[in-house]
């Protein structure tokens, strides 16, 4: 009797360790969300154009990627994967102004990297298309972090605080949501939607979205630069159209973190994404920038090289003051 009451109490008090434990460490991951830092190195002071300027103290940063792919999220924990970052733009958020501008960054644009080993290691650096930075990893948390600090060295050193990656079919799911959104037709569509011509004005639906943010091959231009003006100016409409929402649905926001959860990987806790959407929605938004440079064609693919002059300007802009 005492020998199965010792037992009992033995399991007992593991399956509470056991319990303590996964609570313990799901604290840890919900605080860890929040402490992932692309590492940068900006100096606090910059000259340009013969004027010095201070870095400012309240900045934050938040860098989005559109990945290729439309399965979701990955399940693995391969370190090879070939979801590439058709597209990249980093959110600056001042903190003292109350403003919120953007980089737009091109796919093509050439841009020191890590190759990562199988256990997430650096065992190399290789200069290409910074879209491929997040090939290198597990394709979820180790590929944003791989992406965000080829983004970090390309910007002269600048902070990446967080990161989120949705894969390109959250595009018609939160273009819906915000009841669609209404552009006028950079480029004739027609092939794929009769109702998408040249010049026309449209409230995009569902797959359309989709269409005109990624299709580049089978247009009058299939360069990525001409893609990139389409996802600006519909950025610039869908933050128009997002904004309307939240003023007419307290709940909006919280929705809409919810349904783009199956299509995402971001190192912020649905929580803490909630917060930060909040304050995209109360900043005053500045608009998109793109940085100036030369694309070619290399051996197979397009190559971007941007600016130097122009990356700089872009960083004093946003970075200093």
């Amino acid at each position: 009797m005492k020998k199965k009451s010792f037992r009992y109490a033995l399991i007992i008090s593991l399956a509470i360790l056991l319990v303590s434990t996964a609570f313990l460490l799901l604290e840890m991951w919900e605080k860890r969300q929040g402490e992932f830092s692309a590492a940068g190195f900006l100096d606090t002071t910059m000259e340009y154009k013969g004027q010095e300027y201070v870095l400012k103290d309240n900045v934050e940063t938040f860098l989005v990627l559109g990945l290729d792919k439309f399965e979701g999220v990955l399940t693995n924990d391969s370190y090879n994967n070939d979801q590439q970052a058709d597209f990249l733009l980093l959110l600056v958020f001042d903190n003292e102004k109350k403003q919120c501008e953007a980089i737009q960054i091109n796919r093509d644009t050439m841009a020191n990297m890590s190759v990562l080993g199988v256990a997430g290691q650096k065992i190399d650096t290789v200069n290409k298309q910074i879209a491929l930075a997040h090939t290198y990893g597990n394709g979820k948390e180790v590929s944003c972090r791989n992406t965000a600090d080829a983004v970090s060295e390309l910007l002269l050193g600048v902070n990446i605080d967080h990161y989120i990656s949705l894969t390109m079919d959250a595009v018609p799911v939160l273009n819906d949501l915000v009841g669609g959104v209404e552009v006028t037709l950079l480029e004739d569509f027609t092939d794929v939607d009769a109702a998408m011509v040249k010049g026309k004005t449209v409230t995009l639906k569902g797959e359309q979205a989709l269409h005109y943010v990624r299709t580049r091959y089978g247009l009058e231009d299939s360069s990525n630069s001409a893609r990139m003006e389409r996802q600006k100016q519909y950025i610039q409409a869908l933050y128009e159209q997002s904004m309307q929402r939240v003023s007419q649905d307290e709940e909006f926001l919280v929705e809409a973190t919810v349904k783009l959860a199956d299509h995402m990987v971001s190192d912020r806790s649905v929580n803490r994404l909630q917060e930060l959407a909040e304050k995209f929605a109360a900043y005053e938004f500045k608009g998109v920038n793109s940085i100036e440079g030369e694309l070619v064609l290399g051996e197979e693919f397009m190559e971007f090289y941007p600016n130097e002059d122009a990356i700089k300007e872009t960083v004093v802009n946003l970075f200093y003051e």
